[in-house]
């Protein structure tokens, strides 16, 4: 994690949609927030970076988004929002109401929206075709409720650098790691302590 590094660029470290989509921000503990998301662009940018919509569709989205700027704002507000309370949850073990009417309600969205679809082997699920600014978070409010109703959940951490924020799932043996990118925070924190150590 850098603190200005754009969306385009972000290490995906998170393990998870559900956290990767946490980690477009950091800065949470003593600010300020570093915000990744500052445009819907962004966000379907991200969203195509972890292969929620394709380039096809991410290009329908934009342009829906240039005719319709007022309801990109919206459905990008409603990103930040769902993505903080995400973090709370996670992090605080927070289950205020507001946050879990929140996390339900996008959850619910996505729910109705999603098609079964039949499959070579069985069915499967299916986001409709369209270019409603809506369309890049029903499978994000989706991956969310499937983590956090999932025991994956129970691997979710907070990296340990100062300031960071970033989440991500600890799936080494004895849930050891630290940190969300060891050649980034981690070489930090290494180099904090060696600093300290010869000042």
């Amino acid at each position: 994690m850098t603190d200005f590094e754009p969306v385009e660029t972000m290490d995906l470290v998170g393990g998870d949609v559900a956290l990767d989509f946490v980690n477009t921000a950091s800065g949470r503990s003593d600010g300020p927030l570093r915000e990744k998301l500052r445009t819907y662009g962004d966000l379907v940018t991200w969203a195509e970076r972890v292969g929620i919509v394709d380039a096809r569709l991410a290009a329908r989205l934009r342009s829906s988004a240039a005719d319709s700027p007022r309801k990109a704002e919206a459905v990008l507000e409603r990103a930040r929002a769902l993505r903080e309370s995400v973090y709370r949850v996670f992090v605080d073990g927070d289950t205020r109401p507001e946050d879990m009417a929140l996390l339900s309600k996008e959850a619910g969205l996505a729910a109705a929206v999603r098609l079964l679809v039949p499959e070579p082997d069985g069915f499967g699920y299916a986001w409709p075709e369209t270019d409603d600014a809506e369309r890049v978070l029903w499978p994000v409010a989706a991956a969310v409720a499937d983590l956090l109703t999932s025991p994956d959940s129970q691997r979710v951490k907070e990296c340990a650098a100062d300031n960071c924020n970033w989440l991500f799932l600890d799936m080494s043996r004895n849930r050891s790691r630290r940190w969300c990118d060891m050649k980034v925070c981690g070489n930090r924190a290494k180099a904090r302590r060696f600093s300290a150590r010869h000042s």
